[in-house]
């Protein structure tokens, strides 16, 4: 095992949800948001999906330039999080109706959340790894979920709840871990930085 090179992490995501986590954990990142196309290719399945927009989102920041403001020999790490029910992925709402009727259909029932993880080290070699957790919701009623949609909360997140805020209400059981669901597991974090190169804590 090499020794680790690097104090310097760079993370391509604008979420302030994966930017809290790791300053948790007490990495400070360089934040570069990474715009790219979150389509879902046809054939293409949920893992393939998540692995996929992860590793763009990396290396659109790897070619940028505002990469040029990062520490030298800083390792650039990206996440993408998927809801999947009954195998098909729940994006992000396009609008308050889509996103009650997301949350009609995960009402009552158990459903996988997966993360993928990428860190492109010193020399440009990839580390991933997919996290998964199953959530499962209470039954909700109509109030609930027209009274959660109105505090626009759902707006921008998978499946249209987010579990560190006031979606949690809603959530009756986690088997997996909680940062996972978040959008960046800790744990897996942390062994895929120290495997890029990272020196933590």
């Amino acid at each position: 095992m090499t020794e680790p090179k690097s104090t310097s992490v760079v993370l391509a995501s604008a979420s302030p949800r994966r930017l809290e986590l790791l300053k948790r954990i007490g990495i400070d990142p360089l934040v570069i948001a990474a715009d790219v196309d979150e389509t879902v290719l046809p054939g293409e399945s949920p893992s393939e999906y998540v692995l996929r927009v992860a590793l763009d989102k990396a290396h659109r920041v790897v070619n940028s330039s505002a990469v040029r403001d990062a520490p030298t020999g800083a390792i650039i790490i990206s996440a993408d999080t998927s809801v999947v029910l009954d195998g098909e992925i729940l994006g992000k709402p396009e609008d308050n109706s889509h996103a009650s009727t997301m949350l009609r259909s995960l009402s009552g029932r158990p459903h996988e959340v997966l993360t993928s993880l990428v860190a492109l080290d010193l020399d440009g070699i990839e580390h991933s790894f997919i996290a998964r957790a199953t959530v499962r919701f209470c039954e909700l009623t109509e109030d609930e979920i027209e009274w959660y949609v109105s505090t626009g909360e759902p707006v921008g997140k998978a499946g249209a709840y987010a579990i560190q805020g006031i979606g949690e209400f809603m959530v009756e059981s986690i088997a997996g871990a909680p940062s996972t669901v978040i959008g960046l597991p800790l744990r897996e974090t942390i062994e895929l930085l120290r495997l890029a190169g990272l020196r933590w804590p």
